[in-house]
């Protein structure tokens, strides 16, 4: 079965929710945070440091499972992790929700954190629960910055990821890192989602400011006031990249689409406000048969958000749970 045997329903976008921003904050806001229950797995990494992995409960033991990941600066406790990993339980799919390096809260052990273009932790882990649950299919799903990783993942591997996944599902994807990071000092809006981020950021930085000060400019990293600034201080120099320039353009998901081999559905909206829509990839997307992509005007970053008020639906959820269903073959 490929990707375009998957019909999704139409998205009705809530009219009380105009516009990509209402989309983004009210949907973040309204996903409940509450439930499922988690167990916590420490998994040690090749290089001595570690992963949380937040098991969700096992609907059976022929159950498949798929890998949840988080946007930036993001964590298993988020709601819109929460909520798919609740849609997913309900089509009888056990939920593995990663946390990436320094996302688990507490200081990861090394002095690298987790970037859009670190595929080998989330390789990583597929591999060990390929080895695990042999007999389990086995699926991945990425918001944002975690959907970047995921495709980049499938699109550099020699099997288009085959060997890791039966099938994925990628939500508000940065195909376009410099683009995205460009847009955000476009606008106040922007702005205020990149000072949003840039806190949490330092904050990181600090936790290991006494290690970070012999190998970083530090007065200057927490000194930057933009995503560009801080990952050309910060991030490029801790993960081995000549520039903000050089990690956008090597670690972007939009050049490794052509490559990506594994049952895929893509959602996104054209006006998502951390990609602009000229860097939406719509043509590679279209000429392979491996992805389904999934286009609305209006929807936000990880948004999609329909119903009411009082009972908000969430569109691209619910449609990551039926896509994986019908791919890892739960009947429902």
């Amino acid at each position: 079965m490929d990707a375009m045997t998957f019909t999704p329903r139409p998205f009705r976008p809530a009219t009380w929710a105009a516009g990509p921003h209402a989309q983004t904050l009210l949907a973040r806001v309204l996903r409940s945070a509450h439930g499922p229950h988690f167990e916590r797995e420490r998994v040690v990494t090749p290089d001595d440091d570690f992963l949380d992995l937040d098991w969700g409960p096992d609907p059976g033991p022929e159950a498949p499972i798929v890998l949840v990941l988080h946007g930036l600066e993001g964590s298993a406790r988020r709601g819109y992790v929460r909520n798919v990993c609740r849609e997913l339980l309900r089509v009888g799919i056990r939920p593995a929700a990663l946390n990436l390096r320094g996302c688990s809260g507490e200081p990861n052990r090394s002095l690298q954190y987790y970037h859009s273009g670190k595929t080998d932790d989330p390789a990583f882990i597929l591999s060990m629960l390929r080895r695990r649950y042999p007999e389990r299919r086995i699926g991945a799903v990425g918001f944002s910055l975690g959907a970047n990783i995921l495709l980049k993942l499938m699109g550099e591997r020699d099997d288009g990821g085959a060997g890791l996944v039966d099938a994925l599902v990628a939500m508000s994807v940065p195909f376009d890192l410099a683009a995205g990071s460009a847009l955000l000092e476009q606008t106040a809006m922007g702005r205020t989602y990149s000072s949003y981020f840039l806190r949490s950021l330092k904050r990181k930085v600090r936790w290991k400011e006494a290690r970070l000060r012999e190998v970083l400019d530090l007065p200057a990293a927490m000194s930057s006031r933009t995503i560009w600034e801080f990952d050309d201080l910060v991030t490029a120099p801790l993960h081995g990249f000549a520039s903000a320039e050089d990690y956008y353009a090597r670690s972007s998901s939009g050049g490794f689409l052509a490559d990506v081999r594994v049952p895929t559905l893509l959602l996104h909206a054209e006006d998502d406000p951390f990609l602009p829509p000229t860097s939406i990839p719509s043509a590679e997307a279209k000429r392979n048969r491996a992805l389904h992509f999934v286009l609305h005007a209006r929807g936000g970053h990880v948004g999609f958000l329909e119903g009411s008020p009082w009972r908000p639906a969430f569109w691209g959820d619910e449609e990551t749970a039926r896509f994986l269903a019908a791919h890892l073959g739960t009947g429902r």
